[in-house]
Parts: structure tokens; sequence; C-alpha cells
């Protein structure tokens, strides 16, 4: 499986928003590209579960009985819901840290790059999931991940525990519920019965609790 971050996406998390990059960024920015290319490592896991009770402010289901009244309105129609978490290999972190020692500039540019491939590589296994999700009658609703808006980020340990991140993906833990690699995304994913569906754009800025104030928000 192929990523290619797109490089207005790469340009977003280095900053640029109303001017682009010159010759010698995007230039770094091909390089830096061609080389993560090189080492990584993409893997996904994922399941899905029927949801028990889905009110105003509370989702239930595997066991979860998650507070939360962003994912609930995300979940919003839903039937099921889709836990998965997606990784593109602890390479690109190495990488990333060996240019930090010699080469800021690239280093930063290795970090927007690969912020950028986890998603492209989200969205990647997020379509062959709508696949399946078509075959059942179902539309997908937007990701929503923890720490965004008041979904809580120690949800990360039920990722973990749920899904075998370690085992499956390669994902793990630190105390501060960081992921190992870092280049690393979970979320919760609603199947809605397609019969219901209405097209809507992402909730996960809109919901977040950042969205007046973070430099990275999607336009």
């Amino acid at each position: 499986m192929k990523i290619v971050p797109p490089q207005k996406e790469i340009e977003r998390y280095l900053g640029y928003q109303k001017i682009r990059p010159d010759d010698s960024v995007r230039a770094i920015m091909d390089e830096a590209v061609a080389e993560m290319t090189q080492v990584m490592t993409p893997h996904s896991v994922h399941k899905i579960f029927d949801i028990e009770q889905l009110t105003e402010d509370t989702i239930s289901f595997a066991g979860l009985s998650i507070k939360s009244e962003g994912l609930a309105r995300n979940l919003s129609g839903c039937d099921k819901v889709v836990m998965a978490a997606f990784t593109i290999g602890i390479g690109v972190d190495r990488l990333i840290r060996r240019y930090e020692r010699s080469d800021i500039m690239r280093a930063a540019v290795l970090q927007a790059a690969g912020a950028a491939a986890v998603e492209e590589y989200c969205d990647m296994i997020n379509e062959q999931i709508r696949c399946y999700a078509e075959a059942t009658g179902h539309s997908l609703k937007p990701r929503f991940s923890p720490g965004y808006g008041d979904l809580p980020l120690d949800l990360q340990k039920d990722f973990e525990r749920i899904l075998s991140m370690n085992k499956n993906c390669g994902i793990s833990l630190t105390d501060s519920l960081l992921m190992i690699p870092s280049k690393s995304v979970t979320a919760f994913i609603g199947m809605l019965p397609s019969s219901d569906y209405v097209p809507e754009s992402c909730s996960s800025c809109a919901e977040c609790s950042l969205k007046d104030s973070c430099g990275f928000k999607k336009n």
C-alpha cells in the first residue's frame, strides 16, 4: 500500500496558510517524503460493535459507557460503531530523531509529512471500511478521536485493551497516554443505516475545544 501525503496537508502542518513555501522548502519536502516512504510500515486494526445505548451524552457498546456530548452527536442515528487504530510505524520516529540531531529544518518537515501521511493512511483504510459498510447497508460518519472536544484521552486505554493495539499493529501507550509510534491515530467511526444518511462535513474540528485557536484547523 503506497501512501503519498498531499503536499497541501504537509504545508498546513508546517503552518503555511496564506503564503506558499519557497523552492528550497519544497525541495526539502520532496526529499523528506521520499526518504520517509522508505521507512514507513503502515498497520491498522479495527473492530465493529453494535451500539447498545445512545443518548444525548452517553454511548454504550462493547462493555463501555462513554460520557461525551461530542461523540454522541457524531454517532447520532448510528446503530454500529467502529473502533480503529492506525500507524505508519516506528521507522518514521527514528528518522525524525536522527535529523533532530543534525538538521532541525528537515526534522520539522518530516514531522509535518508524517502527520499528513498517517491521516492519508487513515483515509485509505477508512475507504475499505466504507466499502464493507455499504455492503451491509450502512454509510460512515466522520472519524472522531479521543482528545477531541469533550471526548477523554483516557479512552486510549480502552483502544489498547479492546483492539490489542500493541500485538496487532505495534502501537503502545506512554504513562501520559501518548502513542508510540507517534504517527498513530485512534478513532471511532459511526455506521449509519444508509436510508438515514445525510451527507455532512467532518465534525472533528467543529467539536474540538481548540477550534478557535488551532493553527492546523482544516478550512
